[in-house]
C-alpha cells in the first residue's frame, strides 16, 4: 500500500511517500519521496525552539511539501472542487493555501494518510493533524495517527537485515526530548525498561551547548568541537583529560538515565575554570561527549546481556552523531564475536532526525493491527488531538 505522511512533532516539517508491504513479522518499505523542511534557521535567534513560532512555519512549509512528494505520485482522479475546511479554521498560514492545493491537484494514487500524533510540541502537531485530516476527507482515505517514538524504533528497516529482526529485541531511544530502553517483543509491542529521570541526552547537549557559547542546535556544534584534534587519540590515554566529569547512574542497578547533573558538573567546571579557550572548548565538549557515550553505551550493554538480545536497534536525532555510531559499532562487534547473529540497526543519517518516512513505517504497523480511521469515522473520531507526551504504544 502506499502511504503519504505528514510530521509536523517539533521544528522540522516532514512529507514523504512510502510503499508499504509485508505482513507485522517483516514488513517491507520502499522510499518514494523524502522531504524535510527545516526551521533551524528560525529557531537559531532563540536559542531554541519557540512552540508558536514551530506552528507558523509548519502552516507556511507545509503545502509546497505536499506539492513536491505527490509530483513523483502518479494520480487517477480529478481535484476535489469543493474540499471539506472541517479543522483548518484553527490554522491560519495553511487553510486558504492547502484548499487551494486541493482544488488544483489531481486526487493522487494512495492508500492512506499517516500524521504523527505525538509526542512533541501540541502546537506543532496540531498543524499536522488538520491537514492529514482535511487530506483524508477530501480524498476519503484513511487516516492513520502516528506514534513518533515507534516511528524512530522502526526507522532503520528501510534496510532490513538478511533474515529478518529477532525477536524479542532492545531499541534505544536518543533524541531531544527523549532518552529510553525498550524491548520490542513484536511491531507494535512495547515495554519500556528504562528511562530519563530527568533531561533527555539531546537536551543535556544543547545545554552544554548554550553554556559553552556554542550555537543552536547544541548537539553538532558539541560534536564538531569535540572532534578537533582529539578523535584520533585513544580516551583512556588521552592528556587532555583533566575535567573530571561524572557518568550519572553508570552502575545503577537498573536502566534508567540521569544528565542533569552532568550539565551541572560542566557549569560547575566552567565557573571554576573562568574564560575558555578554543582549546579548552574542545577538550570540556570532548569530555562531556563521551560521558554521554560512556552511560549510553554501559547501560545498553547491561540490558542486552541481562535480556540475552540479538537485535539492537538505536534511532532518534542522536544517533546522528558520529562518535556515537562508532562506539556502538564497536559494542556490537564486541557481541559478535561470541554470537555471529548479533545485529545493529542504525537508521541512514537522513532518517534519524525528525522525518515523515518513518511516521509512514509506523502508520503501516498500526494500519496492519486496525489501529486506523476509516473515511466515514473521521471527524467524528473523539480520539484525532494532539498528544504532547504522548506514551510508546504498549
Amino acid at each position: 500500500m502506499r502511504i503519504l505522511a505528514i510530521e509536523t512533532s517539533c521544528d522540522d516539517t516532514a512529507v514523504s511517500l512510502v510503499e508499504a508491504s509485508g505482513d507485522l513479522s517483516a514488513p517491507a518499505f520502499t522510499v518514494l519521496a523524502h522531504e524535510v523542511s527545516s526551521q533551524t534557521a528560525t529557531h537559531a535567534a532563540w536559542g531554541g525552539v519557540v512552540p508558536t513560532l514551530a506552528k507558523r512555519e509548519h502552516g507556511k512549509n507545509l503545502v509546497p511539501l505536499l506539492a513536491q512528494v505527490l509530483s513523483k505520485a502518479e494520480s487517477s482522479e480529478k481535484p476535489v472542487e469543493n474540499p471539506p475546511a472541517g479543522g483548518l479554521e484553527r490554522e491560519v498560514e495553511l487553510k486558504d493555501n492547502l484548499i487551494e492545493f486541493l482544488q488544483q491537484t489531481n486526487t493522487p494514487n494512495i492508500d492512506a494518510i499517516a500524521v504523527t500524533q505525538g509526542p512533541g510540541l501540541e502546537p506543532a502537531l496540531w498543524v499536522g493533524l488538520n491537514a492529514a485530516r482535511a487530506l483524508a476527507l477530501a480524498w476519503k482515505k484513511p487516516l492513520i495517527p502516528a506514534n513518533h517514538l515507534e516511528g524512530h524504533i522502526i526507522s532503520p528497516l528501510t534496510n532490513p537485515p538478511v533474515g529478518g529482526v529477532a525477536f524479542p529485541a532492545l531499541a534505544l531511544i536518543v533524541s531531544g526530548g527523549h532518552t529510553e530502553l525498550d524491548l520490542v517483543h513484536s511491531w507494535g509491542q512495547y515495554e519500556q525498561i528504562g528511562a530519563t529521570r530527568d533531561d533527555a541526552v539531546g537536551e543535556a547537549f544543547d545545554k552544554v551547548a548554550r553554556l559553552m557559547g556554542l550555537p543552536y542546535p547544541g548537539g553538532p556544534a558539541v560534536s564538531h568541537l569535540a572532534s578537533r584534534g582529539l578523535s584520533s587519540e585513544p580516551y583512556e590515554e588521552s592528556p587532555h583529560k583533566r575535567w573530571n566529569l561524572p557518568r550519572p547512574m553508570i552502575d545503577s542497578p537498573d536502566f534508567d538515565f540521569s544528565f542533569s547533573g552532568l550539565k551541572t558538573a560542566v557549569r560547575y567546571a566552567i565557573e571554576k575554570h573562568g574564560e575558555l579557550s578554543e582549546q579548552d572548548k574542545e577538550t570540556l565538549a570532548y569530555e562531556f561527549q563521551q560521558a554521554v557515550i560512556d552511560v549510553l553505551t554501559t547501560k545498553t550493554k547491561k540490558a542486552l546481556q541481562q535480556f540475552n538480545i540479538q537485535t539492537l536497534i538505536i534511532g532518534g536525532g542522536v544517533i546522528a552523531n558520529q562518535k556515537l555510531r562508532h562506539h556502538f559499532a564497536l559494542l556490537a562487534t564486541k557481541f559478535q564475536t561470541t554470537n555471529p547473529e548479533f545485529q545493529l540497526l542504525i537508521p541512514d543519517f537522513q532518517l534519524a532526525t525528525d522525518n515523515a518516512t518513518m511516521i509512514a513505517m509506523a502508520a503501516y504497523v498500526r494500519y496492519l493491527k486496525n489501529e486506523f480511521i476509516a473515511p466515514d469515522q473521521i471527524t467524528t473520531a473523539d480520539d484525532l488531538i494532539a498528544k504532547g507526551t504522548l506514551p510508546l504504544n504498549l
